[in-house]
């Protein structure tokens, strides 16, 4: 037995061939390379504008000026972050700019 399943009824009650799985209780057959786990995913990258990898705790400067979302404020380009968080999502980085906890998206920025 396997610890892969059928992907026609779910159950783990599997003939294992050379080159595919057979399901012993519905009778499905596949390729064995269709149902293989994926390899795990490393740690994620971030890379600033410029393809310099962005680590935790680094300063990054903006390249250009950006508009707050729901606000008619702007960060002027130049303007620097410290102490960055990298976190999961569209916005990478997690700062405070001006004393506002602000999102940026990685390609605005530059490594300091």
């Amino acid at each position: 037995m396997s610890k892969t399943e059928c992907p026609m009824c779910t159950t783990t009650d599997l003939l294992e061939h050379a080159a595919l799985w057979e399901c012993q209780t519905c009778g499905h057959e596949w390729p064995k390379a269709e149902q293989e786990e994926e390899p795990a995913l490393g740690p994620r990258v971030v890379k600033d504008a410029y393809g310099t990898v962005l680590v935790e705790g680094d300063s990054v400067t903006l390249i250009k000026d950006l508009k707050l979302k729901g606000s008619t404020q702007v960060i002027k380009g130049g303007t620097k972050a410290k102490g960055i968080r990298l976190v999961d999502g569209d916005h990478e980085i997690f700062c405070k700019i001006e004393g506002a906890a602000i999102g940026l998206k990685a390609c605005f920025v530059k490594k300091a």
